[in-house]
């Protein structure tokens, strides 16, 4: 196979994984960017975490927040877990890598925020233990798996959402998740402003 048809059948493959998760995932998007709305109109905020690409996919939701995404606002109030070096190598260092968003989110998270936790596999420890921690501190939940969810599937609660893509390419849910990031971002503003953009 040349070049360019693997190319185009990486965009085939990630337009089919997109089709297939459309219907299913679509009002459990509108649901849990509606919560993150409410959360926002009551003057809490957004916690966000992830490894690797998720990480970088929750710092892309935080950017989109606290900057904006297609209309103008104020910023909102939303932190990436992310990206604190030094906050972060110290708790892997001095307890374990398992907790560096729990303690965390134990320290910055207050009843009604949100958490956004982000696991193409579903079985990220350090996610696993933020949720916890986060149901802990009275949080709500929106986790972005994929594959069958993994364990986080079991730890999501009646106040929670579980965004999952079905499929088992890490590529391909990374991509849908930065769709569904896109499109809780494009619904908070809509809630929140009122209008179309």
């Amino acid at each position: 196979m040349d070049a360019t048809q693997r190319v185009k059948n990486n965009f085939l493959e990630s337009i089919q994984v997109k089709t297939e998760s459309l219907d299913k995932l679509a009002p459990i998007i509108a649901d849990a960017a509606d919560s993150i709305a409410n959360s926002l109109l009551n003057n809490h905020k957004i916690l966000a975490c992830g490894n690797g690409g998720s990480a970088a996919d929750a710092q892309h939701f935080s950017a989109e927040m606290l900057n904006r995404f297609e209309m103008e606002r104020p910023g909102l109030p939303a932190i990436a877990l992310t990206t604190d070096s030094s906050t972060l190598t110290s708790i892997a260092n001095d307890y374990q890598y398992a907790e560096i968003y729990s303690k965390q989110i134990r320290a910055l998270g207050q009843a009604d925020d949100v958490l956004l936790a982000i696991s193409t596999s579903g079985e990220s420890h350090n996610i696993i233990h933020a949720i916890d921690a986060a149901h802990d501190k009275d949080m709500s939940v929106i986790a972005l798996t994929g594959r069958d969810g993994g364990q986080i599937r079991n730890l999501i609660n009646d106040n929670d959402f579980e965004i999952c893509v079905p499929t088992k390419s890490t590529a391909r849910i990374q991509e849908v998740h930065i769709m569904i990031i896109h499109s809780l971002c494009d619904l908070i503003d809509l809630q929140l402003l009122g209008q179309d953009g």
